[in-house]
């Protein structure tokens, strides 16, 4: 599996756990910054990322800052990207299984190194179930659509 990784300064120490735990469990990670904690917008981080993803060039992404929330909202403006905050197992787990998350959100200020292992972890194993929720997720796909700017 093909993941990207991208940060904020406010993800960037929960960044560099995680690309650990990514590189030990033999995954093909690419890193997209940020590279420092100096601070940076991140729209301008994660807006590639989530594009990347889109296109099918990454196969999931897992983004990072402060909380998780701000670039989950930037991640989903992308079509094709269904990016999930998740700040424990169980969130992660059903954001996979559920609603076929592309995308992990975590935020530094609220996941310690530890749990942020248990969360990638659980989120890169498992698979979405379908059935009733390739339905909805169908649903979702309809809604972008519909709102998506018109090409002439």
């Amino acid at each position: 599996m093909r993941i990207a990784i991208a940060c904020d300064h406010g993800g960037f120490k929960l960044k560099q756990e995680v690309l650990d735990c990514l590189k030990d469990s033999g995954f093909q990670v690419q890193d997209c910054g940020t590279f420092s904690e100096a601070s940076v917008d991140y729209p301008d981080v994660v807006l590639p990322v989530a594009e990347a993803v889109a296109r099918g060039e990454w196969d999931r992404a897992i983004l990072l800052c402060g909380t998780g929330i701000g670039v989950a909202m930037v991640a989903n403006k992308v079509p094709g990207v269904r990016a999930a905050v998740a700040h424990d197992p169980y969130s992660a787990r059903h954001s996979r299984a559920h609603n076929d998350a592309n995308v992990l959100a975590l935020g530094e200020r609220v996941v310690g190194p530890g749990l942020a292992r248990d969360i990638v972890t659980v989120w890169l194993q498992t698979e979405f179930e379908g059935g009733r929720h390739a339905r909805r997720v169908g649903k979702i796909a309809a809604v972008e659509e519909k709102y998506a700017p018109r090409r002439s």
